[in-house]
């Protein structure tokens, strides 16, 4: 069963048991995932429904800290809430120390010496840990690793 499929069918579960909050929450990810079908106009990869999914996540998390800088803790509850719905389809989430060795190995890999080099460790490095990894903490990685390569003045 592919994630759309997935999705669908926990919807219909979640329908049945009467679960207002799931049934909206994988619903509106549904809704996300026709519209870029539509906007394709094919049918999404499995990978392509799963970038998806991660957009939502990502927007979700986002609204998160912007709701709490706005002091509105109700809504970035019902935004932390919406995640958890979400979390069980994405694919497992890699640890910042896995995250670490793999930037370790792309920078040996492409002999990256100076934070010059950061476009060329970062395309190599995205496609391992696309998913499975926070692109803005990937770059941070990055940047401290190059900055460690080179020699302060």
């Amino acid at each position: 069963m592919n994630l759309t499929e997935q999705l669908q069918a926990d919807m219909k579960d979640a329908m049945r048991n009467g679960d207002a909050f799931r049934r909206d929450t994988l619903r509106m990810v549904l809704a996300a995932v026709q519209n870029a079908e539509k906007d394709k106009r094919s049918p999404l990869t499995e990978d392509e429904a799963q970038a998806v999914l991660t957009r939502q996540v990502k927007t979700r998390r986002e609204s998160v800290k912007a709701f709490e800088d706005a002091g509105r803790e109700d809504l970035a509850a019902k935004e932390r809430a919406e995640i958890e719905v979400l979390a069980p389809y994405l694919p497992e989430q890699l640890d910042e120390s896995a995250v670490q060795a793999l930037v370790r190995e792309a920078i040996t890999s492409t002999g990256a010496s100076s934070p010059r080099d950061m476009g060329r460790v970062m395309g190599a490095l995205m496609p391992r840990v696309k998913g499975r990894a926070d692109g803005a903490v990937v770059r941070r990685l990055v940047n401290e690793e190059l900055a460690k390569s080179v020699p302060a003045e």
